[in-house]
């Protein structure tokens, strides 16, 4: 079977070894004569499941022992609501930097909530940069900062993270989550949709530090309150129970290939074929995040003409690349260089790129 060079944006590519191993595993899961996704969430064999990924997001990700690991349900839109219903204190305003679409998004559900303040935004510079540190402004006795730390459809990302003190910082990581190492004990909480690096579509990570849950809002309704779902080790329901699963198939997957580090490596090798190729083009092609902006994760492109463009989409389709049109609000190009994305789709794009250029330039 020929695989397709996915580079879409979400859902998105999923290392074929674990595809294989669930295909594998899919009808009867480890001798039970049953499918994971038949089984009891209550049973010691789907317990086993959800505490090993548990314990693969500790190892890999270097999560401290005050911090909870929730798996969720309602991807990263119900977490820009869920947040605030549990941490936005009467008096203490929320900070958001804002920094594009997904961000704008997070805003508007806290604005909802309560008081909010944009503490540093990048508008004016039609989000193609992030900020640096020295432009975000955390007000005095805020709840909390909050940021996206990679933004899908600009193809920006943060680089470094701020210092907030006393204030807790929170971030999105919904599209780089476990793509490079980070020091989780700068964050209050971070959360994460699965389907761009962790697995399918389903299941949110939410890792958050244990005195914020304590202190989270207990006049919202159970289902929202953190403590709900760190006091039940995330079955206060039922979960996710497949998607839980495929996360933990790549988690181990990570972990086979060295660790986080080791993907931070290979998601520089990556993109830096696809960054060459347009920096190289004498102009041809253009990058649209500023240099000091650029994701690891989403790197978006334009060309000379929307016809063009669209030309460069036909052929690559046709060529078995997918995903490569850029995002309905923006338009232009865009190649998403997630985990799981093999570096042989990104030497494939590269010469797909020079090859187009030959031909139309």
């Amino acid at each position: 079977m020929a695989r397709a060079y996915n580079f879409n944006a979400g859902p998105a590519a999923i290392p074929l070894e674990v595809l294989q191993q669930a295909q594998e595993q899919f009808v009867d899961y480890h001798g039970a004569g049953m499918s994971i996704m038949e089984m009891s969430h209550r049973s010691p064999l789907y317990e086993g499941v959800n505490n090993e990924a548990q314990t693969l997001m500790r190892e890999l990700f270097g999560i401290p022992d005050n911090y909870k690991v929730l798996f969720l349900q309602g991807g990263a839109s119900t977490q820009f609501a869920m947040l605030p219903m549990n941490l936005l204190r009467p008096g203490h305003p929320a900070a958001y930097v804002q920094t594009g679409a997904w961000a704008d998004k997070a805003i508007k559900e806290a604005k909802l909530i309560g008081d909010t303040v944009i503490a540093a935004s990048t508008a004016s510079d039609s989000f193609m940069r992030m900020p640096s540190l020295s432009e975000i402004e955390v007000p005095a006795g805020a709840s909390y900062l909050h940021l996206t730390s990679n933004e899908t459809i600009g193809g920006t990302q943060f680089h470094e993270f701020p210092s907030t003190g006393d204030v807790p910082l929170i971030a999105d990581m919904s599209s780089d989550i476990l793509s490079r190492p980070i020091d989780i004990s700068q964050f209050g909480a971070i959360y994460a949709g699965a389907q761009k690096n962790l697995g399918p579509s389903g299941v949110t990570v939410v890792i958050i530090r244990e005195d914020l849950v304590k202190e989270g809002s207990k006049s919202i309704p159970a289902m929202f309150r953190y403590e709900t779902h760190a006091k039940a080790d995330s079955l206060y329901n039922t979960p996710p129970s497949f998607a839980v699963y495929m996360v933990t198939l790549v988690l181990k997957w990570i972990k086979a290939r060295g660790g986080v580090a080791q993907m931070e490596q290979y998601n520089r090798d990556k993109t830096k074929l696809i960054y060459d190729a347009i920096d190289q083009s004498g102009g041809y092609y253009r990058g649209c995040a500023q240099p000091q902006s650029r994701s690891l994760m989403n790197i978006t492109f334009r060309l000379g003409n929307e016809e063009l463009e669209k030309q460069f989409i036909k052929e690559s389709e046709q060529l078995g690349f997918v995903g490569l049109k850029g995002h309905r609000d923006v338009g232009g190009l865009r190649a998403s260089t997630y985990n799981a994305v093999p570096l042989e789709s990104c030497q494939a794009l590269t010469q797909f790129m020079t090859d187009f250029q030959k031909r139309n330039g």
